[in-house]
């Protein structure tokens, strides 16, 4: 299993931006489907990035929405 605080832990405390994405990182945490863990998210600033329990990059999904 992947140690999420070993991973993402410093680029809360280090200001340090997301190597994928240029924005910094507010928060991590395990995605499930009500049994099963089925991956993790990573927070930044705009966007929520999803990746499987293995830590393949699944995609990344807006935060907000455009109102126009």
């Amino acid at each position: 299993m992947i140690n999420l605080h070993e991973r993402y832990g410093h680029y809360l405390t280090t200001g340090r931006k997301h190597d994928r994405i240029d924005e910094r990182v507010i928060a991590y945490g395990w995605t499930d489907d009500g049994k099963d863990l089925t991956g993790y998210y990573v927070l930044t600033e705009n966007h929520r990035l999803l990746y499987s329990t293995k830590g393949d990059y699944i995609g990344m999904e807006p935060l907000f929405c455009e109102v126009h």
